[in-house]
């Protein structure tokens, strides 16, 4: 059904799937992100270290030519502190339910008013997204739902920053290079 790239040097985490050969009935994919993908998962989303990556996802055929992605994703991220810079370890969980159609599919188009804008509904469904081509990567369906759960402004906990432009630690003891500049900034 999918191929999954073994060649080292791509670093992108992908599993790409033909839709002509995706069925009525929905089939089950695992995907688990090898140590290149999570290296190369990490420099592109600028966090320090991705620990592990895996999506269980049901694919399966929507309306006539397009597909509905299915399932869950999941990451373990480390990233750098806002305020201290030190490791904050995080978790994500999310749900994936995709619609995807052809190019030119009149299922993508979107309503338009009289001068031309865009009519959304916000409490209504998202809309099928286009794919180009024969096949959807299924890997960076899974990336772009973890990228938008990355908490932007990561804190380890009790770190809080004080109006003066210095931080301060709640019951917190840190040896960081801020914690050291700190302290010898207290001795001058």
């Amino acid at each position: 059904m999918g191929k999954r790239s073994e060649d080292s040097r791509i670093e992108r985490f992908t599993y790409r799937i033909k839709v002509g050969h995706i069925a009525a009935n929905p089939v089950s994919v695992r995907l688990e992100a090898d140590e290149n993908e999570r290296k190369a998962l990490a420099r592109r989303w600028s966090v320090l270290a991705v620990d592990a990556v895996t999506a269980d996802l049901h694919v399966g055929r929507w309306k006539r030519d397009g597909v509905r992605v299915k399932g869950k994703v999941e990451a373990a991220i480390t990233q750098a502190c806002v305020i201290t810079l030190e490791p904050v370890a995080s978790t994500i969980a999310e749900t994936i339910d995709a619609l995807f159609v052809p190019e030119g599919s009149r299922l993508a188009r979107f309503d338009t008013a009289e001068d031309g804008a865009m009519i959304v509904d916000p409490e209504g469904p998202d809309a099928p997204e286009t794919f180009q081509g024969d096949s959807i990567d299924l890997g960076a369906v899974c990336e772009e739902f973890i990228i938008l759960a990355i908490d932007p402004y990561p804190r380890v906990p009790g770190a809080t920053l004080v109006t003066d432009g210095e931080y301060a630690q709640n019951d917190v003891e840190t040896s960081s290079a801020f914690s050291a500049l700190r302290a010898w900034k207290g001795k001058q």
